[in-house]
């Protein structure tokens, strides 16, 4: 799979994917370049504040595009066994975005087990994208 495709927003030490399941609209994980990089309290200094810095970027850039009421973060490195976060809105009501209807069943729960089965067109999942990063790019 070209995950570089996915890429929303590169920085010195991290990069911002649109995860390819948006059953929660607007998923994206956040992946560090370090290669050796693994362990979430094995990050630099650099690495810390950077991260930190691209959380709220991304709060904010969400808030705005699609309003969610909550924010789950989920860093596990089970299945990727690499250091990265899952950053993961969650919304009490029903979204619509270019037509598609985003219903998150599980709101008030642990966001797993979902929907791992949910797909939406491609087509919808770039113009997610090029959303998140022109609402990345004026924060």
């Amino acid at each position: 799979m070209n995950y570089e495709k996915w890429l929303i927003k590169e920085y010195k030490y991290w990069g911002i994917y649109l995860h390819k399941n948006q059953y929660y609209l607007g998923r994206v994980y956040i992946w560090a370049k370090r290669k050796d990089a693994l362990d979430f309290f094995d990050m630099t200094k650099e690495e810390q504040e950077e991260y930190f810095k691209i959380g709220k970027e991304l709060k904010k850039a969400l808030r705005k595009l699609f309003k969610p009421d909550l924010y789950n973060y989920a860093t596990l490195a089970n299945i990727s066994p690499h250091l990265h976060t899952h950053f993961i809105p969650r919304y009490k009501k029903l979204r619509k975005f270019e037509g598609v209807v985003f219903n998150d069943k599980r709101w008030g729960k642990n966001y797993a087990p979902y929907d791992y089965n949910f797909k939406i067109s491609e087509e919808i999942l770039i113009k997610i994208k090029n959303e998140m990063k022109k609402s990345l790019s004026k924060i």
